[in-house]
């Protein structure tokens, strides 16, 4: 049992961030819906609550209003395996939203993301300083993440 679910507030558009995000992660489903009946103060039918699944995660989306935005104070890590998967995240989640810098990127929802590779742990904790600075440097420069460029840095290519 999962204790924790992230909780996530939209505006108007929870039914759309639904579509798109069960699109991007392919191992998703849709618990369930909850919509709005007759007399709520949105059209009928308009989404209130959902629960879905990203990669075996829950996620709960609330559309409720225009009070609260996200911030890139809270942000999504997505470990990747290897280059063709951070390229395909990457592409997914920067469609309407902004590139950042490395590996973060804010969706066209406003929710903010960082795409990684598995290893960033490995790379980013080094048996020496040398590899850290080289590897730190190398990435201050990325906006989407090169694990080759990483990898070099590391080795000190």
């Amino acid at each position: 049992m999962q204790k924790i679910t992230p909780f996530l507030w939209f505006d108007n558009n929870a039914e759309e961030a639904i579509s798109f995000y069960t699109s991007v992660f392919k191992d998703s489903q849709i618990k369930f819906i909850t919509r709005h009946g007759e007399g709520a103060p949105v059209p009928t039918g308009t989404v209130m609550t959902a629960s879905i699944l990203l990669n075996g995660q829950e996620f709960m989306l609330l559309n409720g209003g225009p009070m609260y935005k996200f911030t890139p104070a809270i942000s999504f890590f997505v470990k990747c395996a290897d280059q063709e998967e951070i390229d395909y995240f990457w592409e997914k989640l920067t469609e309407g939203g902004t590139e950042v810098q490395c590996g973060w990127l804010t969706d066209k929802f406003g929710l903010s993301w960082q795409i990684v590779p598995e290893k960033i742990g490995e790379l980013l904790h080094p048996d020496t300083p040398d590899k850290l600075q080289r590897v730190m440097q190398a990435l201050m420069q990325m906006v989407k993440i090169d694990m080759a460029v990483l990898q070099k840095a590391y080795d000190g290519e």
